[in-house]
């Protein structure tokens, strides 16, 4: 019988524990700042998942590690969906699409609407998912314009806003009508059909002026460490 040393044992034994403990602070992360957003405190983390909150930082040093690690699965998928919306004939379908697979992502979870709106510079993944996504919005945005049913005036800054305004509608009404963000995604693609356009009172905003409202919400109501 092949004799192991029993150093060789405890080191495996060691990574197999740290393993655990790393997934375990993942899950309990991700229903944490589900329920109470990104800014939660990493001790309810620790606690939930039944680990020292030592143990927390000496598997993500900073809460910008941890937050990468829950939610840049989540931004691939809003790029995975906006590629989708890009691959149908129909660019209205397409459209549609895009804004309800982003609401669906956006649902019951607090801590991906806070990384939907903020713009954390130090993330860089989660930057660099993003701008994928933006730049796919602004292709969405033209194709559906292109083919004459989205309404000329229409810019990939005004999803931006429509972001925000459901994640404040989520948060608002998550415990009495969690459904409630599917009525207001009807009414606003009806107010995105061209044939419903009106003279709008303000001009859209431009992406520097976004980035600056997205990093101020990241200043605001994120602890960067």
């Amino acid at each position: 019988m092949l004799d192991v040393p029993r150093s060789n044992c405890r080191e495996r034994q060691l990574r197999r524990d740290a393993q655990r403990n790393r997934d375990s602070i993942m899950l309990a992360a991700r229903d944490v700042f589900a329920a109470q957003g990104v800014d939660a405190s990493l001790e309810a983390v620790a606690r939930r998942a039944g680990v020292a909150i030592g143990t927390v930082y000496r598997h993500f040093p900073t809460r910008i590690d941890l937050i990468e690690s829950i939610f840049l699965d989540k931004l691939r998928s809003w790029v995975e969906a906006g590629e989708q919306a890009l691959a149908m004939t129909d660019a209205w379908d397409g459209f549609t699409f895009y804004l309800e697979r982003l609401c669906s992502l956006q649902a019951h979870d607090r801590g991906f609407n806070d990384v939907a709106s903020m713009h954390l510079p130090k993330a860089h993944r989660l930057e660099e998912a993003r701008s994928s996504a933006y730049d796919l919005s602004c292709r969405i945005v033209a194709r559906a314009q292109q083919q004459g049913t989205l309404r000329d005036d229409v810019t990939a800054e005004d999803i931006a806003i429509f972001i925000w305004a459901n994640t404040r509608i989520i948060q608002a009404t998550r415990s009495v009508a969690p459904r409630a963000w599917q009525r207001h995604l009807g009414l606003m693609l009806d107010a995105f059909r061209a044939e419903r356009a009106r003279p709008l009172p303000e001009p859209p905003m431009c992406p520097a002026e976004v980035c600056q409202a997205m990093l101020a919400l990241g200043d605001s109501g994120f602890p960067g460490s």
